[in-house]
């Protein structure tokens, strides 16, 4: 768990630069306006090297205060798009629905070559109170991702 440590590191970057937030647990700026990761759990630590892509999971919220007309998760999807292929993903499908207990998110696919390896991406929005909530799911093969987008699940309303 990462959480506390990437936070921390966002929040000095916030002194240092004037950035704006941007989806994907990759805010800066956590200040007024700013982004927060709100869970973050990697298969190893970041830092261990391995031979196979690191699966993780990273919440993040932002609010949507951030993003003036934003209504819809949908809208989420452009930001969050801009940053995935400034990372060096493509996309693989347009991005769809997907019901997950009683909540309905938008969920869109990534792919990235890592040298002889493929690192796939899924990233799943939700509008909540105010804020866009970015469920990132990263791992090495489609069927691993799939897995733990599977182990997601929401109760209540």
């Amino acid at each position: 768990m990462r959480t506390e440590e990437m936070n921390a590191g966002d929040e000095a970057a916030g002194e240092t630069e004037n950035s704006k937030s941007s989806p994907q647990g990759t805010q800066r700026g956590t200040g007024e306006g700013g982004g927060k990761v709100l869970l973050a759990t990697f298969s190893r630590p970041p830092e261990a090297k391995g031979e196979d892509v690191n699966a993780s999971i990273v919440i993040a919220a932002e609010p949507v205060s951030a993003y003036p007309g934003l209504t819809e998760a949908a809208q989420y999807l452009g930001p969050l798009r801009e940053v995935a292929v400034a990372q060096g993903f493509s996309e693989d499908e347009d991005p769809y629905e997907i019901a997950i207990g009683p909540k309905t998110l938008v969920r869109s696919d990534f792919r990235k070559d890592v040298g002889s390896r493929v690192m796939h991406q899924s990233s799943l929005i939700l509008l909540v109170k105010g804020y866009a909530v970015s469920i990132t799911v990263i791992g090495g093969t489609e069927d691993e991702v799939e897995g733990l987008v599977d182990g997601l699940s929401f109760a209540g309303k």
